[in-house]
């Protein structure tokens, strides 16, 4: 007979599990600069192909790099707020499904 698992066992073996990414991460790249793939694609280009020019420019520019982490971190926060609605709106629709299941029984 298998022992009932406590229900916040489970949560506390997954931040441990990321805490240990994180300090792993920050031991593995110890003096690296944290750079972005954006910067690390022009570079190759520039090594595979020192002559070529971009075909387009950007529209607009941030005026700063706090302002373009600014957006980043918007954007991904809409993301996460519609996929998150998603999830618990599918929920939610399996829950009042599954109440209106044992009504009729």
């Amino acid at each position: 007979m298998k022992a009932p698992e406590k229900p916040g066992f489970r949560n506390i073996i997954i931040i441990a599990a990321i805490a240990a990414l994180l300090v792993f991460s920050i031991f593995v790249s110890r003096g690296e600069d944290f750079e972005g793939t954006d910067g690390q694609a022009q570079k190759a280009i520039e090594e595979l192909s020192p002559g070529y020019q971009p075909w387009f420019s950007s529209v607009w520019t941030p005026p700063g790099s706090e302002i373009e982490s600014l957006l980043f971190a918007l954007q991904a926060a809409l993301g996460s707020g519609i996929i998150g609605y998603y999830f618990g709106y599918q929920r939610g629709r399996d829950k009042h499904r599954e109440k209106e299941k044992k009504c009729y029984k």
